[in-house]
């Protein structure tokens, strides 16, 4: 052994890594950079510091293999005792070449000073575990710009994630501020009907969740996902931005009456911006929480499962505040000529919102670590799995061996590590089977569990909740416990000794789900037992209203009914229409008189009765509770004259004499309503009169009355009787459903990730979104052929549907065994490294003692 101090002249090799897709520019640009320090990032045996700045006086010379590689002096400062045997190392140098992005490994040998060996001898160093390359460069694998150093960092996590969660928060506020406005964009401002409205509105939902795909390819395939999240994210501003173009009123109005006078316009606009919305996040949704997971270094697995915790609580966040602002903003007056709701103002928040999350977003650039795609993985697969089952199928005699995976049939044309990769998606993908019926239940908290809504009281203490406000309880709870089970439950779990697996996670949260479905089909019987009976096809129902000065009496088959002045009968009556032969009114000392009427089939009728010889039989057009817990009004003149009547802004025109409105339905509260004059009314009668205080759900009749001294007087009738059964009972099923969210959605989301190999977490994160999607078919399927004459029963089904889902699920998970999928690709690296090694040396001619 020999002490050795001063400068040590070595040829070593420069390799640019086969995997990292990073190609030199030419040996002229490395002859010209060959005076820039390069960083030498891992310190080996024989050097002072675990950094040093290196220096190479002589030119680079082309290597004959591998491909891609520099063969070049170094000048090498040694100053510690070396032995008298050629070392091998391994590292990884960055700053060469003048591009911090270009990644080399290094491979050098470095002789003592009293070594001797002939000229032509060939260099056989002993092996050496090689741990210069970042273990997670695998196939198709992305390699930092940031090199091996680890990001900056703020609470123990990496300081880019704040921007990406804050990014989240304004996307999603914007995404769902802007669907709550859609259904009344469509119905009050285009025009169009319940029925193609809603399907515009969930053609709209489903693209958005159908769209993840094209997302996950274009980041993985072509831009990465740093910019794909910033192409599509200005696609997304721009959608926003288009559909509150649409919005505005004045853009066609050119008469200025307040109607748009070129409505196509209006619908062509908002069709384009809805495409592009559609596009621009769900282009987003498989990249933004993939990308925030690339953010996090080796060993912070513990922080990463938290960001995602931190990510869902942001996207709940943001739902909630948009939904309560949003519709704030839309009962805003605006406009230039005319004055109408303010769509353009509620739509550009949303927009702003969103060009916000794209400045935040590009803000954090320099933090982020970016990786490079490469190349169309998704090809790649769907060639390999094509080529496996082809091969198979030509190989299913019994003479040829089986083989331990299908995938294992493709080893003839593709490589071991392509085919591992593949075996960990379909692995997760057959995993994600099951989860679509999840989604169906979950999803129904804006249809089924609205509608029940709409059937209960909203008066919770000095509150006062419409039904399409409960789906809030959901954001609500979601920021109470995303933190409470993050911080609380789930260490007090692993304090018990209990392994809370992430698919026992998600098993727990299916079956929270399934009983919220049962708890809310036991609020549906309690609301059952409060609902108005109408009639069925075969039935009709009838109310008699005597409007006149005389006491009437009614015969039905089988019962007679007598009604003062100014009186109705306590409810409906149910007839079969097979047995209503006849119905007759008669009053004291006046003859009877019949009925003659062909009352249709299915539906409630109103008999006004005043006087023994005049009537009039009125269909009552409710055969259900009003809808969003609106209240139904009309009116019946018993005046000579006509009245136009005005009621919180809305008009009954032209209610003629002893004869009823149509039901026009209005949100709780007191109501002012005023009656146009008539010549039969003295001029000092006044005309502005309030309803009683509306609640929920309810049906009214104003008769207008004239007194003796010829002014108007309302008297109000009861036709469906208002909600009793509270808002609050909807409380525990929201909380279990919210619960099973929590512990099934934030975890599918890093399950997906941290299962998912390198070059296909943005696939799989699409693959995730696609079960939401599949969800809501199944929901159109089932509601569809299910037809269900009680909706109790088809809260059971959904909810015995999932439970068997449930159990089918955890069996699944029983045999999953988990991997790392950086572990399996960092064990080809070493491969794929130890043979860039003996091909170095097998090929690049030892230098001599005597050259040096």
């Amino acid at each position: 052994m020999g002490d050795s101090e001063g400068h040590l002249l070595v040829t070593v090799i420069l390799v640019n890594n086969e995997h990292s897709q990073n190609r030199i520019r030419g040996a002229d640009h490395l002859a010209r950079s060959r005076h820039v320090g390069c960083t030498l990032s891992r310190q080996t045996p024989f050097l002072p510091a675990p950094q040093h700045h290196l220096q190479w006086p002589g030119a680079p010379r082309r290597a004959r293999e591998p491909e891609d590689s520099w063969a070049l002096p170094w000048e090498l400062p040694i100053r510690h005792s070396v032995p008298n045997i050629y070392l091998q190392y391994s590292a990884v140098i960055m700053g060469c070449m003048g591009d911090s992005e270009t990644v080399w490994s290094v491979v050098g040998e470095v002789p003592t000073p009293t070594a001797q060996r002939d000229q032509n001898q060939e260099v056989r160093p002993p092996p050496v575990k090689e741990r210069g390359l970042d273990h997670r460069m695998g196939l198709g694998q992305e390699r930092s710009s940031s090199g091996m150093s680890r990001s900056q960092g703020c609470f123990g996590y990496p300081l880019s994630i704040f921007f990406i969660v804050v990014n989240e928060f304004c996307e999603r506020f914007s995404y769902y501020g802007m669907r709550a406005l859609l259904i009344l964009y469509f119905r009050r401002f285009i025009g169009w009907d319940d029925n193609l409205s809603t399907a515009i509105y969930h053609t709209f939902v489903a693209l958005c969740y159908l769209t993840p795909i094209l997302g996950a390819l274009i980041a993985d395939s072509w831009l990465g996902k740093f910019k794909t999240i910033v192409s599509l994210s200005i696609v997304y501003t721009i959608g926003q931005a288009v559909i509150s173009v649409s919005s505005i009123n004045d853009l066609t109005d050119f008469d200025h009456d307040g109607i748009p006078d070129n409505l196509p316009t209006h619908v062509a606009l908002s069709m384009i911006g809805l495409a592009l919305i559609a596009l621009g996040t769900g282009g987003i949704k498989p990249c933004v929480s993939a990308f925030g997971g690339d953010q996090f270094e080796e060993g912070q697995e513990k922080q990463r499962n938290r960001f995602f915790s931190i990510f869902y609580l942001a996207i709940n966040a943001g739902s909630l505040l948009s939904t309560i602002i949003t519709p704030m903003l839309r009962v805003q007056q605006c406009g230039i000529h005319s004055k109408q709701a303010c769509y353009p103002l509620a739509f550009g928040v949303p927009a702003a919102l969103m060009a916000i999350a794209l400045i935040v977003f590009v803000i954090g650039s320099g933090m982020y670590k970016k990786f490079q795609p490469q190349g169309n993985v998704m090809a790649k697969v769907v060639k390999c799995i094509g080529f496996a089952l082809k091969n198979r199928f030509k190989h299913r005699s019994k003479e040829f061996p089986k083989r331990e995976h299908w995938l294992d049939w493709a080893k003839e044309k593709y490589d071991e590590r392509l085919i591992s990769q593949i075996k960990m998606v379909t692995r997760v993908m057959f995993l994600y089977i099951p989860l679509p019926m999840f989604w169906a239940l979950f999803d129904q908290q804006g249809s089924r569990w609205t509608l029940q809504a709409t059937a209960m009281s909203g008066k919770i203490g000095l509150l006062e909740i419409q039904p399409d406000q409960m789906q809030t309880v959901n954001a609500i709870l979601i920021v109470i416990m995303v933190p409470i089970v993050d911080a609380v439950i789930y260490p007090l779990i692993a304090k018990c000794g209990f392994n809370f697996t992430s698919l026992k996670k998600m098993t727990v949260g299916m079956f929270l789900a399934s009983m919220a479905f049962v708890v809310a089909a036991i609020v549906q019987v309690e609301i059952d037992k409060t609902l108005p009976v109408f009639p069925k096809q075969n039935e009709v129902q009838i109310k008699v209203l005597n409007i006149g000065n005389d006491n009437m009496t009614v015969y039905f088959p089988g019962s007679a009914v007598t009604l003062d002045q100014m009186s109705q009968t306590n409810e409906f009556m149910t007839f079969d229409v097979d047995k209503l032969t006849s119905i007759n009114i008669s009053s004291t000392g006046l003859p009877i008189i019949p009925v003659t009427h062909k009352f249709e089939q299915g539906h409630r009728h109103t008999l006004l009765v005043w006087a023994p010889n005049n009537y009039r039989v009125v269909k009552d057009g409710l055969n259900q509770k009003p809808e969003k817990g609106e209240n139904g009004i009309r009116f019946i003149n018993s005046f000579d004259d006509s009245f136009n009547i005005t009621m919180d802004g809305k008009v009954y025109v032209n209610v003629t004499s002893h004869n009823a409105s149509e039901y026009q339905f209005f949100p709780l509260g007191v109501k002012s309503l005023t009656l146009s004059p008539t010549q039969q009314t003295p001029p000092q009668c006044k005309n502005d009169f309030q309803s009683s205080n509306l609640e929920f759900g309810s049906a009214y009749t104003y008769v207008i009355r004239r007194k003796s001294d010829g002014c108007a007087e309302l008297h109000m009738f009861e036709d469906i009787a208002p909600n009793t059964v509270n808002m609050a009972l909807q409380i525990p099923q929201y909380f279990l459903i919210t619960c099973g969210e929590v512990v099934f959605s934030v975890t599918g989301l890093e399950f997906s990730y941290s299962q998912a190999p390198s070059n296909m977490k943005s696939v799989l994160q699409a693959g995730w979104l696609l079960t939401v999607a599949v969800g809501n078919i199944i929901v159109l399927i089932v509601a569809g052929a299910g037809q269900f004459s009680e909706q109790w029963a088809e809260y059971i089904l959904f909810a015995a549907l999932l439970l068997v889902v449930c159990v089918i699920f955890a069996i699944m998970a029983r045999f999953y065994t988990y991997i790392n999928p950086a572990e399996i690709e960092a064990q080809f690296d070493d491969d794929d490294k130890k043979k860039s090694l003996e091909n170095i040396y097998s090929t690049v001619t030892p230098v001599s003692q005597t050259q040096m």
